[in-house]
């Protein structure tokens, strides 16, 4: 396999981790972004794996100039990036929603982060005729009724999905692939905590996750593009 360049978006985080992780041990030369707030993390996380940790609010676009600069000065172009920073509210029925928080909240950590690193990402990787990028959906993209009190998210994440495979369309041509994996319920610390009663093994494990946006990354993944992943566990069949 070809040491290339790759972002990760959400690096400090469950599934972030795990993709800096699985993507330093194939020899790839990873950049980790997220918020200054997770520079802590970040920096451990940069050390124990070998990567540069660019401390970046993603959503804002004007933020990318001077990272976009640094990657490129130490690990290179970029090649591949894997868009995972994001989040999830709800618990109340859309109906019953007061105000506009949690929907803003949600298009905002989930769609407009998606969109600001494509917008940085897309342009050099089209110049350079070179590129594969991953998002991140969820289940509830093809079935939203599957996650009930969750309306904005489902709705974020259907979005970018759907942003996703219309870039994707557009830049095949110049030899650039766009896809998502659409994960059910992570097998993660947070969400064994918050639902106490479920079985986290029907659930993803975060390397299980990785491996398929590493594959995605990859040459082996040189005739797909436009493609929404289903990563379900055990118990979404």
């Amino acid at each position: 396999m070809t040491p290339r360049s790759i972002v990760v978006t959400g690096a400090a985080g469950a599934l972030g981790s795990e993709v800096a992780r699985t993507l330093a041990a194939r020899g790839h030369k990873v950049s980790l972004l997220d918020l200054p707030a997770a520079l802590p993390a970040l920096e451990a996380l940069a050390t124990e794996v070998g990567a540069t940790s660019i401390p970046i609010d993603v959503a804002v676009q004007s933020a990318w100039e001077s990272p976009l600069e640094q990657i490129e000065l130490v690990c290179g172009p970029p090649f591949g990036a894997a868009l995972i920073a994001g989040g999830w509210d709800g618990g109340v029925p859309f109906h019953a929603e007061s105000d506009d928080t949690v929907w803003e909240s949600m298009i905002a950590l989930n769609l407009t982060t998606t969109r600001r690193a494509l917008r940085a990402l897309l342009p050099g990787m089209v110049a350079r005729r070179s590129g594969s990028i991953v998002v991140i959906g969820s289940l509830a993209v093809e079935r939203p009724w599957s996650s009930p009190l969750a309306s904005a998210y489902n709705t974020s994440k259907a979005a970018v999905v759907a942003l996703a495979q219309s870039v994707a369309a557009e830049v095949l041509v110049h030899g650039v692939r766009v896809n998502a994996v659409l994960p059910s319920t992570l097998d993660t610390a947070a969400n064994r905590s918050s639902m106490p009663a479920s079985d986290p093994s029907k659930w993803v494990s975060p390397a299980s996750a990785a491996a398929v946006i590493a594959f995605l990354l990859s040459d082996d993944a040189r005739d797909v593009s436009g493609a929404a992943i289903a990563v379900y566990g055990r118990g979404q069949a």
